[in-house]
């Protein structure tokens, strides 16, 4: 089948025959992997720039502390069901939505526990801080009926106030750091523009050629809300978050849970674990995109973390067996035991 094919893209000079595909660019080299040991699932991990660590929420096997200059590891005490973890290094505070639904909160220099409380009844996915309201939300995990999101004052933990959604998956919140949070309704593909004050809806946008709205990352310089969008289609989008206008969407790998932009490189970097896969975005300027390539990493590394002084891309993932598909829902998995690997990523300049 290739030879006629060749032969008419010989004989039909200009036209899409003999266009040859561009050859993509290396983007990103495997820097190292380090092996931990491991029982079960993960969710969420941050970077710590100002301790040079890396949190990753492990869920069963707790929080893992990764140092990222030593590539030694320590799990904090208590932290057995972890699952999103936020960073404030202006308040040396740490917090993690907990499985279990409580919120776990630490001293993040020191590592130091300092407090358990219970948000819910269940589990909770993870929190944003915003730094127009200067509080802290906590979002609950996936729920038959409603997504609620509990506030926290960074500076203590306590609960301030809470507020229910008619959602049953909502994915954390990104903030501007003006007043709004931009909220993904991941079944219902809608993304919400919230007063970060009050929680108040000021907009919703439906997300046009996406059929759930998993990760949404708020671009300050562009003044452009990031989505990832997951189904059979997977796409990238983007909106206006002054006028809520979308702009076209760009093809990505399957099972996106990661998204970071490298300001430095003009790039915005996405995880996809379904296809074992970082997709890589240029940002050509507030509404042109172009996407550069996807750099093959290993099934299952859906989440990932950037970090902004070299443009380190972090990822995780483990060995594990996909079950035969139900006829509802996601199929089961099962980990194999001690296969648990960090993953650093370079970009080549």
């Amino acid at each position: 089948m290739r030879t006629p094919l060749a032969i008419g893209a010989l004989l039909i000079p200009g036209s899409a025959l003999a266009q040859a595909p561009t050859t993509p660019p290396p983007l990103y080299a495997l820097e190292y992997e380090v092996k931990l040991p491991s029982t079960a699932d993960w969710d969420y991990m941050k970077v710590d720039p100002v301790n040079n660590r890396l949190f990753i929420a492990r869920r069963r096997d707790g929080l893992t502390v990764f140092d990222l200059k030593t590539r030694k590891h320590i799990t904090l005490s208590n932290s057995i069901g972890a699952n999103g973890p936020l960073l404030l290094p202006e308040y040396d505070r740490g917090y993690v939505a907990m499985t279990d639904g409580t919120l776990l909160s630490f001293e993040l220099k020191s590592l130091k526990v300092l407090d358990r409380i219970r948000l819910d009844a269940a589990g909770l996915n993870g929190a944003v801080y915003d730094p127009a309201a200067k509080m802290v939300q906590v979002i609950t995990d996936s729920r038959p009926v409603e997504t609620t999101f509990y506030t926290i004052d960074p500076r203590t933990g306590k609960l301030v106030g809470q507020k229910s959604f008619p959602f049953r998956k909502m994915d954390d919140p990104t903030p501007d750091g003006k007043g709004f949070l931009y909220a993904s309704t991941r079944r219902n593909a809608v993304i919400l523009k919230l007063d970060s004050r009050t929680l108040e809806e000021k907009g919703r946008w439906q997300v046009k050629g996406c059929e759930q709205t998993v990760k949404t990352v708020y671009h300050a310089a562009s003044d452009r809300v990031l989505v990832g969008c997951r189904g059979e289609k997977p796409v990238f989008t983007a909106f206006n978050a002054t006028s809520g206008a979308q702009l076209d969407t760009i093809p990505i790998g399957q099972n996106i849970d990661g998204m970071g932009v490298d300001e430095k490189r003009k790039r915005i970097v996405v995880a996809t674990g379904g296809s074992g896969t970082l997709g890589v975005i240029e940002m050509r300027g507030p509404d042109d995109y172009k996407l550069l390539g996807h750099v093959g990493t290993r099934a299952g590394a859906r989440i990932m973390a950037l970090d902004q002084r070299d443009g380190r891309v972090y990822t995780i993932t483990a060995g594990h067996t996909v079950g035969p598909q139900p006829p509802t829902g996601v199929p089961p998995v099962t980990y194999l035991p001690n296969s648990f690997v960090v993953m650093s990523y370079k970009p080549i300049d």
